[in-house]
Order: structure tokens, then sequence, then C-alpha cells
């Protein structure tokens, strides 16, 4: 298996692919999930789709030939390159329902700024006094979710609502990244304490902490307005399975044939974006497409 994208996934820092498109679905009886590999001939590196919209745009990451990282949008079956110009390296994480993109770039003096595409402009977005910045998510209202380095090199979660921004800090964590909104503004994402990672969800200025029963870490990405939390968790034997948790159960995402799972984003339909290694450690994105009543895999 690819550990070096493993450890990718976990940081955050996801990998995924572009320019044209190999759609293999995963053959599925009648009312269950299908799964649909996103793969491009000729991509250099391929690992997942990082976010998808109501209307079913989807955004991630891929790398050329030279190993250049370029964000992309997937839009009704064609690609479109994301390059914030004169970053060495784009990524797309977050769509909203107005198609309004946001992720980040590093600059040639290799520093992280966050960036919101809407109308075809980038704008730039730096937390004040950080040293590095990420946007990761968007909601309709236009509200952003991401994570900043201090000059310590501690990350903290941010919100940006109405120009202004907030910090997300678990209380007594080592850290904290913030990764999914929804529209009515409930963010989760994961922190690491002195003993594991754990996912987290923030209502209403509460804290609830998100644990895959028997997993060592938990991860949460991405929550639709139905309050559907997706993200990942690594289990004793140390392979990551995607998950989604809706009405207080957990159900295991994993595409027939892999090794390593990551899920990060979900949309209003239910529809799972993600990432898979298969058997060769080759990196695969996927689409879960399912109905309301589906269940996934296995519940937990």
């Amino acid at each position: 298996m690819n550990s070096t994208l493993m450890k990718t996934w976990r940081l955050g820092i996801a990998s995924v692919v572009a320019l044209n498109l190999l759609l293999l679905a995963s053959p599925a009886a009648p009312n269950e999930p299908t799964f649909t590999t996103i793969d491009v001939p000729g991509a250099a590196s391929f690992a997942g789709a990082l976010g998808i919209n109501p209307a079913g745009q989807i955004v991630g990451l891929y790398f050329d030939a030279n190993g250049v990282g370029h964000g992309f949008l997937l839009s009704q079956g064609s690609f479109t390159t994301i390059d914030v110009p004169g970053a060495t390296f784009t990524i797309a994480l977050g769509i909203n329902p107005a198609g309004e993109i946001v992720g980040f770039h590093i600059d040639a003096n290799a520093t992280f700024h966050g960036y919101l595409l809407s109308n075809g402009r980038f704008t730039t977005i730096d937390v004040p006094g950080a040293t590095d910045t990420f946007a990761r998510r968007v909601n309709p209202a236009g509200e952003i979710v991401g994570g900043y380095l201090d000059a310590n090199g501690v990350e903290h979660g941010f919100l940006l609502s109405k120009g202004t921004f907030t910090t997300i800090d678990v209380p007594g964590a080592l850290f904290t990244l913030a990764f999914g909104i929804n529209p009515a503004g409930k963010i989760v994402g994961f922190y690491c304490d002195a003993s594991s990672c754990h996912g987290y969800l923030l209502s209403q200025g509460s804290f609830t902490t998100i644990d895959v029963p028997g997993a060592t870490t938990t991860f949460a990405r991405g929550i639709n307005p139905a309050g559907e939390i997706v993200g990942e968790y690594v289990d004793a034997n140390g392979v990551g399975h995607g998950y989604l948790l809706s009405q207080g159960s957990f159900s295991t995402i994993d595409p027939p044939g892999s090794l390593d799972t990551v899920a990060f984003g979900n949309n209003p339909a239910g529809e799972i974006v993600g990432g898979y290694v298969d058997a060769i450690g080759v990196g695969h994105g996927y689409l879960l497409s399912r109905k309301k009543e589906d269940h996934l895999l296995s519940k937990k």
C-alpha cells in the first residue's frame, strides 16, 4: 500500500486528478449504493475527489508529470483546471451551490494561502498573524472554514463569516482542524490529543466528539444539510475506512477491492466523494451514489 499517499490523506492535503475522465461504475443491485471510480488516463498520480455540491459538481487535486499540483472542477463530465496565478501548487477542497470554490495554494516563498474562487476571480484568504492559511469548505451563505498555523507551528481551525475570523480550538487539544460546514453553520473537523485523533461536531458553540467504535483514530471531513457526517477511521490493523454517520449510526464505506479508503465530502442528495487505494497501491477517486434509505456496507 502507498503509505505516503495515506499519510497525505490523513493530514488533509489530499491528492486527486484531472484533465480527462474515465468512469467505471461498480455493479450494484437496485436500491444498493453505487460506487463510481474516477480515474484519469495518463495522470501522474491520483488519490480522490475532495468536495461535491448539490448539483454534483466535484472539486479536487491532481499532479502533473512534473509533480506540480493543480486543483480541478469536474462539472457535467468535463474537467477545468484551477490554478491560482503565480502559485507553485493549488488544491480545490470545497464548492457551494453557487459554484464558489475554496482551497489553498503555495506561493514562490513556500507559504500557504487560502483562496476563494467566485465568478472567475480569486480572492486570497489569510488569517491575521498566521504563518500559513488553509481554506477547506464554503457553505451557501459564503461562510468559510479552514485552518491556520500560528508562530509556533500549531494549527487552529477558523470560521470566516461576514469578513470576521473566529478561531476554532477544541478544549485540551494539541491542535484542531476544521474541514466542513453546512448551511446551518454546523462545523466538523478533527483534533488530536495526547492519545489519539478524534472527529468533532461544533454546533451552537458546543463541541461533540466523534469516535467510530473500535477505531484507533477518527477524522470528520464533511457535513451536509441533513447533518450527515462523513470522514474516515483507522482500525486496529492500521487500515483506513471511510464512514457515514447518519442519525447516530455509523456505516463503513469501502469501495470493492480497496485497501484503504477516505470519505471527504457529501451533498444533500447523499452522494459521497473520496478516495481509495487499490490492491497494487494505486490511488483512485470515487463517487458513492445512494438513496437516503440505503444502508452502506456494514454498521458499526
